[in-house]
C-alpha cells in the first residue's frame, strides 16, 4: 500500500529517509554525499513521484521504493 509522504510529520519523514539510505548504503561515484545531501535527494524524489512510500503489511514495515517498479499486492 503507498502512504502518501506529506501524511508524515517532517520528522517522522526524515527519519524514514535516513534509516533507508543508511541501509542502502548505496555508492554514488567519485564524490560521496552527507546524509543530509543523500535524505534531501530522497525526500526530492518522493515529492515529484520517482519514489513512493511503501507499507508491506506482510512484513508490517515501510521501505522506499522507486514508483516505477511498484506493482501493489
Amino acid at each position: 500500500m503507498i502512504i502518501p509522504w506529506q501524511s508524515l510529520s517532517a520528522e517522522t519523514l526524515k527519519n524514514v529517509i535516513e534509516s533507508f539510505v543508511l541501509r542502502e548504503g548505496t555508492d554514488y561515484g567519485l564524490h560521496e554525499k552527507t546524509l543530509e545531501q543523500k535524505v534531501n535527494d530522497i525526500k526530492h524524489q518522493l515529492q515529484n513521484g520517482s519514489l513512493v512510500l511503501v507499507w508491506s503489511e506482510l512484513h508490517e514495515s515501510l521501505n522506499i521504493m522507486r514508483s516505477d517498479t511498484f506493482i501493489p499486492d
